[in-house]
């Protein structure tokens, strides 16, 4: 039998159930909800805050998560370390199963909109810019939402994860069309 970190592929219900005891962890001793988003609009105020400091500590938005000029407050915290441990253990995860596959434009990306690896990657950049503006506006991110949220059947999360996949669906028809199935 094969050692269960080498797979290249996870079960989704031993991943699902890790997460969830990842979230009891983080309600349980950190009394917050596993959320990645935060950590965005964070590292957002550090860097405008480097060029800017009476801008950042001057707007109620990054005072909330940074704090004032007078009392700032931390901004490398666990959620930063979560989504640094994220990238890490993805790269850890890959290396144990041996895993060599690249893809930097997916088949049904190159029959649609062309070859071109910049082309990919600016939209890919632009995609996450919105749906991270997107997060931000609705208080969380996926994690936060359809995760932590949806554990507790908070509303807002339910709406919020149904609106997601409802406009993914709608915007892969509108970029792909029907006949974008056929080639995947």
């Amino acid at each position: 039998m094969k050692n269960p970190l080498m797979l290249t592929t996870w079960s989704p219900y031993v991943v699902g159930a890790g997460i969830g005891i990842l979230s009891w962890v983080t309600f349980a001793w950190m009394g917050k909800a596993l959320g990645t988003s935060t950590t965005m609009a964070r590292t957002a105020g550090v860097l405008t805050g480097l060029v800017a400091p009476d801008h950042v500590y001057g707007n109620a938005y990054y005072q909330k998560y940074l704090g004032t000029a007078a009392e700032p407050k931390a901004w490398f915290e666990w959620q930063f370390a979560l989504v640094i441990m994220m990238i890490i253990g993805a790269l850890v995860a890959a290396k144990l199963a041996r895993s060599t596959f690249v893809e930097h434009v997916p088949e049904l990306w190159t029959w649609r909109f062309g070859p071109s690896k910049w082309k990919r990657y600016l939209v890919a950049f632009v995609g996450g810019i919105v749906l991270l503006f997107g997060a931000r506006l609705a208080g969380g991110c996926t994690s936060g939402h359809g995760i932590s949220g949806g554990m507790q059947l908070a509303v807002s999360s339910w709406v919020f994860f149904l609106a997601m996949f409802a406009s993914g669906v709608v915007t892969a028809f509108l970029m792909f069309g029907a006949k974008g199935r056929s080639h995947v």
